[in-house]
């Protein structure tokens, strides 16, 4: 064996021995308390049906061909983006092949050298990654703490960036927008990927939701829309800088005409997808009631999302938990630590508008069961 590969293999064993080995994992057949299909839209027949009718029926072709300032623009991504600016009540609207894509284009191309990115440290990786690309200095400030953040704004440097998820990946917690819109003097960043489809009357998310103002925001499409791709929500100049400078934009082949027509179809069904987010909210709603009444609801991280953490706090509990849970047909992702801090190890619970409540009623039974064994 060729020294590199002995060495990445000596690298993959000592993660097996810790138990952190990471698999590809197949839930599909089972029941879905794991992924971030929010409305169900990933597997809704009637929508696949309208997208392929969509598809062949109009003149789309199955790949871009190219990146957007070569050959792989069309009107149509055109048009797609002036109907996600306004379904979102935003001035402009750039299409990204991916959240992680959107999110590494932003924060290594507008931030610049003299500038400051201050990010809370429970911030996603990709933003991680894309202020590491870019020549910004940056600084976390500890999470959801306005106090700690307006200390570090004071000693900042040029234009001042704070960067937030409204809602959190990994505690389902929601950042203090409203205090956070109020500093004077910085250019608030909103991830969004975890409430736009979910928040607001019409999933316009939750800085619309607030009535609040920010620089610029991210949606995705990979979560509560059903599909795949993102968009950067802000200004027309936010956008035109980012076609001229987001590397991750200019020098990658577009997405292809599938997931736009995709995209499209779940943005023409604004007034089901305020049904479905008034069902998911009362799964979320009846759930809540369920933990409490078990007396297992300080087991969990408080949270208002559709997104619950069961703290388990033991890496191999954690794991002989998601594989007791898959062995009763229920798919539910176990969080280990270092991807969360040590002692804060959870089952990472999610909510769906295609959750019944026999089904949380059957989670909840083997939840109890575990915490009384």
């Amino acid at each position: 064996m060729r020294s590199l590969e002995k060495k990445l293999q000596e690298d993959l064993a000592q993660r097996k021995v810790a138990g952190l080995l990471r698999e590809l994992p197949h839930n599909k057949e089972l029941i879905d308390f794991c992924s971030n299909d929010y409305l169900g839209w990933a597997g809704d027949e009637d929508l696949k049906k309208s997208i392929l009718h969509s598809f062949q029926n109009k003149k789309f072709q199955v790949g871009s061909s190219g990146s957007r300032l070569i050959s792989g623009n069309s009107l149509f991504a055109e048009e797609l983006e002036r109907k996600i600016a306004a379904y979102h009540h935003a001035e402009a609207a750039l299409i990204f092949n991916s959240g992680y894509d959107a999110n590494v284009g932003f924060f290594s191309a507008v931030p610049k050298r003299g500038d400051t990115v201050l990010y809370d440290e429970l911030i996603h990786a990709s933003i991680r990654d894309g202020i590491r690309l870019g020549l910004a200095k940056s600084f976390s400030f500890k999470h959801n703490d306005v106090a700690d953040l307006k200390n570090k704004i004071s000693k900042a440097d040029g234009n001042v960036f704070v960067a937030v998820e409204s809602i959190y990946s990994m505690d389902g917690d929601a950042a203090p927008l409203i205090e956070l819109s109020k500093i004077d003097g910085v250019y608030l960043v909103v991830d969004e990927a975890h409430s736009a489809g979910v928040c607001g009357v019409n999933g316009e998310g939750k800085v619309f939701e607030l009535g609040i103002e920010v620089f610029a925001r991210l949606v995705t499409y990979g979560k509560a829309f059903g599909a795949h791709g993102a968009a950067i929500l802000g200004s027309n100049i936010l956008k035109e800088y980012l076609i001229n400078y987001s590397r991750s934009f200019i020098y990658t082949t577009f997405c292809s005409d599938f997931n736009l027509v995709a995209i499209d179809a779940v943005y023409d069904r604004k007034t089901e997808i305020a049904a479905r987010i008034k069902k998911v909210q009362e799964i979320k709603k009846y759930f809540l009631q369920q933990i409490k009444f078990k007396k297992i609801h300080s087991d969990f991280i408080p949270s208002d999302s559709l997104i619950h953490g069961f703290l388990v706090r033991n890496n191999s509990q954690c794991k002989h938990l998601e594989q007791l849970l898959k062995s009763k047909g229920f798919a539910v992702k176990a969080i280990l630590s270092p991807t969360v801090p040590e002692d804060s190890e959870r089952l990472r619970i999610s909510l769906h508008y295609h959750n019944t409540p026999e089904q949380v009623d059957e989670l909840c039974e083997i939840l109890v069961g575990f915490l009384n064994n």
